[in-house]
C-alpha cells in the first residue's frame, strides 16, 4: 500500500459522519460562552444532527459562532450566537489569503477526518515518496522565511543543521508565543492542529531528524489539550510513530509545557528549559543548528512557519512565490486587537499596507481614528497612525528605525491613549521579564523605567540620556529580548517626543 492509499484507508475507517453543526470553541470565544453552547447543543440536539467543536476561524469579534448546515435556531433560543455565514464574518474571512488558516473553524478539531477530507496529509504522502533533499530544495526555491519574528530563511537553517555531523538531529517547534498582543499560534493549534503535525513531519523527514518536540506556552491550556489530542489520534491512525503511513519512516512528537516567561521564546533559552536548566540564554556561537538540544544539531521552527509546508508541497514553490513580495513570499498571520471594532487574526500577503489592513480588518472608519499603533509587542515600538500609511508588513524594521513586525501583534491605540504610558508599560514588561543573566538588560531595563518615572511630564524627562541608554541596552545585551528592549523608548523618541504631553491623552 502506498502512502496515498493509506490516507484513503484511514478516511474509509471514519466511525461517524462529518458534524452538521460545529461550535467554534477557542481561547477567544470561551470567554463569551462558546463551550457552554457546545455542551447545550450536545444535550438538546436530536441524534439525527451531529454536533462537534472546531477552533475559531479568526473572526474573534463575532464570537460565539457556529458553522452549521442545518437551522438549529430553535435549540439556541435566548442565546446570542453568530453564524459563520454572517456577511460580516464572511467578508472578514474571504478578504484574506489563507494558507496556514485554510479551513480553520470549518473542520472539526476533535478528529482527523475533516482534515483528511480537505487534502490533509497528502503533502506528507508526496514527501515520503521522494528523496528528502528534494523537499529541502523545494523549500529553498519557495523562499520561505521563518514566521516567529526573525524571518530567517528556512532552508538555510535546515541545511546548517544537516551539515553538522551527528547521529541525532532534533526539531523543536517553538509555540511559546509569550508576547502581549500575539495569539495567532494559539489559533492555529486550536483550529488546525493536524496541519502543524503534518508540517513538522515534513520538516523532520526532509532534514533526517530523529526527534520532534513541541514546546507550548505554559498558559496556553486549550492549545496544549488540542495538540495532545491530535497527537494521540495521529498515533492511533498511523500518522505518527513507527512506520508512518507504511513508508518505513519512524518518528514521534513529544509535547512539552513551557517554563513560563517571555524569555522562553528565545531559542537557546527554550533549549535550556527543555534540558531542565535555568531559563536563560546561551552564548552564541555555537548556534542551535550546530550545538542545540543536548549539544546536538537542532532546528527550531515556529508554528506558523511549519504550517506553510503542506501548502508549498501541494501547490509548488512557484505558486507560493506569487503571494506576498519577492523578498518574503507568502502570507503572515496578524493578531489584531486594541481600539478596533473587529479584533481577531487575519492572514494576509507579505507586503500588505499597515494602514489599509488596520482599516479593513480592524473595522475602523479611518486610520485617523487611532492615535498610534503598537506593532510587534514589547520588543518593538509604537508609531503614529499616520506613519502606517507608508509602511508595509515584512521582516526587519518597518520604519527603518525601531519598529518591527515581530511575531505579528498589532494593537490599535485610541485618541485618548497616553502613548508615553504605553511605552512605560512595554518597558516595564521587558524589565520584569529579563532573566537577569546579562548586566545591560538586567540593570539597563530597570534604569529606563526609573528615568521615565518623572511625574512632571514628558518635558521633564531626559530623552537624550534615555535614548543613549536604550541604544546601549540593544547593542550590548546577550539575547533577543535585551537586544530589542530599548525599542519602545527609541520609537517614542523618534515620533512622539516633540508632541506636547497634553495631546497624548489622559491614560491607557
Amino acid at each position: 500500500m502506498n502512502t496515498l492509499d493509506f490516507i484513503t484507508s484511514v478516511a474509509n475507517r471514519a466511525v461517524k459522519n462529518p458534524a452538521e453543526v460545529l461550535v467554534q470553541v477557542g481561547q477567544c470565544s470561551m470567554a463569551v460562552g462558546s463551550q457552554e453552547i457546545y455542551r447545550s447543543l450536545e444535550e438538546k440536539l436530536p441524534a439525527s444532527i451531529a454536533v462537534d467543536y472546531s477552533g475559531c476561524d479568526g473572526a474573534c469579534f463575532a464570537g460565539p459562532k457556529i458553522h452549521s448546515e442545518k437551522d438549529v435556531s430553535e435549540y439556541l433560543e435566548g442565546i446570542r450566537v453568530t453564524s459563520t455565514g454572517d456577511s460580516n464574518v464572511r467578508n472578514y474571512i474571504d478578504s484574506q489569503t489563507r494558507i496556514v488558516l485554510e479551513h480553520a473553524g470549518n473542520i472539526s478539531a476533535s478528529d482527523i477526518y475533516g482534515y483528511i477530507a480537505n487534502k490533509g496529509f497528502s503533502a506528507l504522502a508526496n514527501v515520503l515518496s521522494q528523496p528528502p533533499e528534494q523537499t529541502v530544495d523545494m523549500v529553498e526555491e519557495s523562499g520561505l522565511r521563518g514566521r516567529g519574528g526573525a524571518y530567517f530563511p528556512v532552508s538555510i537553517k535546515w541545511r546548517s543543521a544537516m551539515s553538522t555531523a551527528s547521529k541525532e538531529r532534533h526539531i523543536v517547534i517553538n509555540a511559546e508565543e509569550g508576547e502581549p498582543g500575539v495569539f495567532k499560534d494559539r489559533h492555529v493549534m486550536e483550529s488546525v492542529p493536524f496541519r502543524l503535525i503534518e508540517g513538522a513531519l515534513i520538516a523532520a523527514y526532509a532534514t533526517k531528524a530523529t526527534s520532534i518536540r513541541l514546546y507550548v506556552n505554559a498558559e496556553a491550556h486549550l492549545s496544549y489539550q488540542r495538540m495532545l489530542n491530535a497527537l494521540e489520534i495521529c498515533r492511533s491512525e498511523g500518522f505518527l510513530g513507527p512506520n508512518i503511513m507504511g513508508s518505513g519512516f519512524t518518528i514521534d512528537i513529544e509535547i512539552i509545557k513551557g517554563a513560563g516567561g517571555y524569555v522562553c521564546g528565545e531559542e537557546s533559552t527554550l533549549l535550556n528549559t527543555i534540558e531542565g536548566k535555568r531559563r536563560e540564554p546561551r552564548l552564541r556561537p555555537p548556534f542551535p543548528t550546530e550545538s542545540g538540544l543536548n549539544q546536538q544539531p537542532t532546528i527550531i521552527n515556529n508554528v506558523e512557519t511549519l504550517c506553510n509546508l503542506p501548502w508549498i508541497v501541494l501547490n509548488g514553490a512557484d505558486e507560493f512565490k506569487k503571494i506576498g513580495d519577492s523578498d518574503t513570499p507568502g502570507t503572515k498571520i496578524l493578531s489584531i486587537s486594541g481600539s478596533v471594532n473587529t479584533p481577531g487574526v487575519a492572514e494576509l500577503p507579505m507586503g500588505s499596507n499597515l494602514a489599509e489592513l488596520m482599516v479593513k480588518f480592524g473595522g475602523i472608519s479611518s486610520i485617523n481614528t487611532l492615535s498610534a499603533i503598537a506593532v510587534g509587542g514589547p520588543s518593538s515600538g509604537v508609531i503614529p497612525s499616520s506613519e502606517s500609511l507608508n509602511l508595509s508588513i515584512g521582516p526587519g524594521f518597518l520604519d527603518g528605525k525601531s519598529v518591527m513586525l515581530g511575531a505579528g501583534g498589532v494593537i490599535g491605540l485610541s485618541q485618548d491613549t497616553n502613548v508615553l504610558e504605553v511605552v512605560r508599560k512595554l518597558s516595564e514588561y521587558n524589565a520584569k521579564e529579563s532573566c537577569g543573566k546579562c548586566t545591560p538588560c538586567r540593570e539597563g531595563t530597570t534604569r529606563l523605567l526609573e528615568l521615565m518615572a518623572n511625574d512632571s511630564g514628558d518635558d521633564a524627562i531626559d530623552w537624550n540620556g534615555i535614548g543613549q541608554l536604550a541604544e546601549v541596552i540593544n547593542a550590548a545585551s546577550l539575547c533577543g529580548l535585551g537586544q530589542a528592549a530599548g525599542n519602545p523608548v527609541l520609537s517614542y523618541g523618534s515620533y512622539f517626543q516633540e508632541v506636547s504631553p497634553g495631546s497624548q491623552g489622559g491614560g491607557i
